[in-house]
């Protein structure tokens, strides 16, 4: 990983495992409208590649073109842009953002 001055991490990279879902049920309905799920799923030995670095302008982007998937509307970020926002609320906003590179293994949607 590379680090900064202040010797943290500049760099992160995690494995997203894939699953399959063995079955999915719907079980009822929310009052905020989600449904409630009942699931069982095994995890493969497969996965995509989540590399984030640090960016010192507070923006968050995706920096992998993923066909179909428009940045605003990808879950990693999304998430990203969540993270931040609630952190914030926590502590002193700061200026800094990240860049996310995806390495897709498995298949869209699947």
């Amino acid at each position: 990983m590379a680090t900064g001055i202040n010797t943290a991490p500049t760099t992160l990279t995690a494995a997203a495992p894939g699953k399959l879902n063995l079955f999915l049920h719907l079980i009822g309905r929310r009052a905020d409208g989600y449904h409630l799920l009942q699931s069982v799923f095994v995890l493969l030995d497969v996965w995509d590649t989540l590399r984030f670095s640090l960016r010192a302008d507070g923006t968050i982007h995706r920096q992998s073109d993923l066909p179909g998937v428009c940045e605003d509307d990808d879950l990693v970020v999304r998430a990203a842009r969540l993270l931040k926002r609630e952190a914030h609320k926590a502590a002193t906003p700061g200026a800094y953002g990240v860049d996310i590179f995806v390495n897709k293994r498995l298949p869209m949607g699947a």
